[in-house]
């Protein structure tokens, strides 16, 4: 049985990985802001078979807590920590930033900073305990290379992928895994508003490819694995053509 922390365990995909890991029988510790959504969510958990599911309240981005504590007492709840899970950012309205500083800044703050807080705070956790343990970090596509319609919110998540890279050739010689969760297109209520095509995907079949990774101890990993391959043809399109795409 794993013991396992979601950080943003209120967001779609969260769940989805959280459903298939009480199957399996494990326990959780669900972090959030949302303590209604949070308290449902570990109820259905309950129901699906998880061992034990507890939950905390607390807006991951806001600097001023105290990180250490909170993973403390997700320690304490499940006696233990195997895996962590970090699901949560904003997609943001990129023509509002570039109007709004402020808001433009508290983008960055939620999908970058916030997420190096954790992961620096986790760093220590894990390097100070005596078990190993594994950090999966749900990144995007968008990252791998900057568009003309998103790329603040691809930046954030590009400088998540090369801080993840930076942890694992530190990490993994003390047993250690870091997971850079990269998802394309998936229907979720972040992505409401778009038109959907053959490329999107389910927030189930991310979910299920999440704990799989995690299984196996995978370090990049793209879902739907297809993604790898258009992601590898974008990377080396030439600039000229790329920046013509309206994707």
């Amino acid at each position: 049985m794993k013991k396992i922390v979601i950080l943003g365990a209120t967001s779609a995909i969260a769940h989805e990985a959280a459903r298939q890991w009480a199957k399996e029988g494990h326990s959780m510790c669900l972090i959030g802001r949302d303590e209604v959504v949070l308290g449902a969510n570990a109820a259905d958990l309950k129901t699906r078979g998880a061992a034990g599911v507890f939950i905390l309240n607390s807006d991951l981005s806001d600097r001023t807590q105290d990180h250490d504590d909170l993973i403390k007492k997700a320690h304490l709840a499940l006696g233990g920590i195997d895996y962590v899970l970090m699901a949560y950012g904003v997609l943001g309205d990129q023509n509002r930033a570039f109007q709004d500083l402020s808001y433009a800044t508290s983008l960055m703050e939620t999908n970058f900073l916030s997420v190096v807080r954790w992961l620096l705070t986790l760093r220590h956790y894990f390097l100070m305990g005596e078990s190993f343990g594994s950090i999966g970090v749900i990144t995007s596509v968008a990252g791998d290379r900057g568009r003309a319609s998103n790329y603040l919110y691809g930046s954030a998540k590009g400088g998540l992928s090369i801080l993840l890279s930076g942890l694992s050739c530190e990490l993994e010689a003390y047993g250690i895994k870091i997971l850079n969760l990269k998802p394309g297109f998936v229907d979720t209520p972040m992505t409401s508003k778009f038109t959907k095509g053959f490329l999107w995907t389910q927030p189930q079949r991310v979910g299920q490819d999440i704990c799989h990774a995690f299984a196996k101890g995978k370090r990049d990993v793209y879902l739907p694995w297809f993604w790898r391959y258009i992601m590898l043809v974008i990377k080396h399109l030439p600039h000229a053509i790329f920046k013509k795409l309206k994707a």
